[in-house]
């Protein structure tokens, strides 16, 4: 094979090798991406992660460019065609050293998660090295990466000339074909190679709660995505595990029909919880808190859009994960990584957890990590009937409104049919399946960010949804004017649904005690007994209301000391979460309080 020039890009996707060539151009918004795909042609998009600025979300500048690769040429190779050579990294290390990483994540455990201000990030590190002729050590790289990884995603290179990346990425980021566009949230992850453990070494990890937990919270997130891209919300298949060279992960994928362009997809599902946490827009402000500089492509995303042979428009986009990005100006070599931090993370385990991710790229460049395990011989975990039973109890403990469609109307309770309903939005787009859950039981849905909605006159139902933050906080513009809904309601005796913070905003204007718990419930599972039922709820929570000793106009429900939820003549709040998928039976939850609310 002849010495490539640049551009051009080399992607295994399925089985064979694809060479793209062409021209790149860089772009202001994903809106300016040419559509090619209207003329028979296609194009690779390359969205850096400070791409966030155009939406008006926080992330450091790093100036790093939308491109696309304007596709001209496209034709299948072999692998044994590639160019061969050693792939060398000199004076490599991580720029933040592994004791400094995990005092770093324990601080967001504390500041962050314990605090309220979401329920997992992903904090970033990233190893460093050099190399002699960045073009050759990519090409070896690469050839090591078809030859070495299983189960990525894609395996490519791409050289846009000035920039040069390689990597195995696992996880597709979202995908459209045929109008219907699909999630693969993926997390948990076993820190070995798949192959050199037992059996019951793997159950052990598929049962483990944290692990069980990390997973639950990210397909919570990017159903919160497809609810945006789809008005019947997304529908839940998995979990599967996959397995990589050098470590496994649990997934799912997630499905819904959509009319939206490729790009305005893109722009809505910026960017994977997988890769910066929940609630999303608040994950943005944490990393730009705990991040000391810019991400470049890491977290971002590779976009193929065209059409196919009906004419249908197509995307395929991976996450920008397990990627090293060469400078050949320099020989530079960096290879980001990050850990999912939860409640319960363990800041070693974590630092353990970026060595796992960053083997299988360091070993393409003759880089082996001393925290390694050696790899053994592959294994098809995965068709094991005691693993895939596992796997599968899993969805026991979630709700089963998500693995099918629902169109508007379709589970209508007479007494909703018709009746209108604002959201008031508190930056968690939870709001976002809510709107999917309460359209598809017949009512009329209008969902307002806090700080657009002047006035609730009009509207059968209020909600006030969820949002991250500190209810108790009196300089929180977004809480005082919560508790000033929440005061308003009251007193006009509007029927009212408050959930989470919502439903903590209302009992502060009740009265009620607020405490901050000692240990967060963020992304929880409790079984609570709930007006004379119990359920098993999903809690995503770091301040909770004090049950009161005095009797008042209310009805209870009790999760410990604290309040799972309470009704009064016009009002419920509910502490949980009744539209997650770890809340069992949510929709009947809801169903039951807004007949309660709204009688005919």
């Amino acid at each position: 094979m002849e010495r490539l020039v640049p551009p051009y890009a080399l992607i295994r996707r399925h089985d064979g090798l694809e060479l793209l060539r062409g021209r790149v151009e860089t772009y202001e918004r994903l809106a300016d991406l040419p559509r090619v795909e209207d003329e028979g042609g296609e194009l690779l998009a390359l969205v850096p992660y400070r791409q966030l600025l155009e939406r008006g979300d926080e992330c450091h500048d790093d100036a790093t460019p939308l491109r696309a690769l304007i596709v001209e040429r496209r034709e299948t190779i072999r692998i044994d065609e590639l160019p061969s050579g050693d792939a060398r990294i000199r004076d490599g290390g991580f720029d933040v050293d592994d004791d400094t990483y995990a005092r770093q994540v324990k601080t967001v455990l504390d500041e962050e998660i314990g605090t309220g201000e979401g329920s997992n990030f992903v904090l970033r590190r990233t190893f460093v090295g050099h190399c002699e002729d960045a073009a050759a050590t990519a090409f070896a790289a690469f050839r090591n990466l078809l030859v070495q990884e299983r189960n990525a995603y894609w395996t490519f290179l791409v050289h846009t000339g000035d920039a040069i990346m390689v990597g195995a990425t696992p996880e597709r980021h979202v995908s459209l074909e045929s109008g219907v566009c699909t999630m693969n949230p993926i997390s948990g992850t076993l820190r070995r190679p798949p192959s050199s453990v037992t059996r019951e070494e793997l159950l052990a990890f598929l049962n483990d709660p944290k692990e069980r937990d990390e997973l639950a919270m990210v397909v919570d997130e990017e159903l919160k995505m497809l609810a945006e891209v789809g008005d019947q919300g997304g529908v839940i298949d998995g979990p599967y595990l996959k397995e990589m060279a050098n470590l496994a992960h649990t997934e799912y994928y997630i499905r819904a029909h959509t009319t939206m362009d490729a790009r305005e997809i893109l722009r809505a599902t910026m960017f994977a919880p997988t890769a910066t946490g929940s609630p999303i827009r608040n994950a943005f402000r944490v990393i730009r808190r705990h991040e000391v500089s810019g991400r470049g492509y890491y977290g971002g995303v590779a976009a193929l859009i065209g059409r196919d042979e009906r004419g249908n428009q197509t995307m395929d986009a991976p996450l920008m994960l397990r990627v090293a990005y060469l400078d050949p100006a320099d020989g530079s070599v960096r290879v980001p990584v990050g850990a999912t931090l939860v409640r319960g993370s363990d800041p070693y385990g974590e630092v353990l957890e970026t060595h796992a991710k960053a083997a299988g790229v360091l070993k393409a460049f003759g880089v082996t990590d001393q925290t390694e395990a050696p790899a053994a011989a592959s294994s098809r975990w995965a068709e094991d009937p005691e693993i895939r039973a596992a796997l599968a109890s899993r969805n026991d403990r979630l709700s089963p409104a998500w693995a099918a469609y629902h169109a508007p109307g379709e589970l209508a309770a007479p007494e909703l049919a018709g009746r209108s309903v604002l959201i008031i939005d508190n930056e968690d787009a939870f709001t976002s399946m809510l709107a999917v859950q309460l359209r598809s039981l017949g009512l009329a849905v209008t969902r307002l960010p806090y700080d657009a909605v002047t006035g609730t006159d009009g509207y059968d139902l209020v909600v006030l949804g969820p949002g991250p933050g500190d209810p108790r906080d009196p300089r929180n513009t977004k809480m005082l004017a919560g508790r000033a809904f929440a005061r308003q309601l009251l007193d006009e005796r509007r029927p009212t649904l408050g959930i989470c913070l919502g439903h903590q905003l209302i009992c502060a204007e009740l009265g009620l005690e607020l405490h901050r718990r000692p240990t967060p419930n963020q992304g929880a599972q409790i079984p609570v007994g709930l007006f004379g039922r119990t359920e098993a709820l999903g809690y995503y929570n770091s301040y909770a209301v004090l049950a009161p000793s005095a009797p008042g106009d209310w009805e209870l429900a009790h999760d410990g000391p604290e309040l799972a939820a309470l009704r009064g003549p016009h009002y419920t709040g509910l502490q949980f979460h009744p539209e997650s998928v770890l809340t069992r039976d949510g929709l009947a939850i809801l169903r039951r309080e807004l007949v309660r609310l709204l009688p005919q």
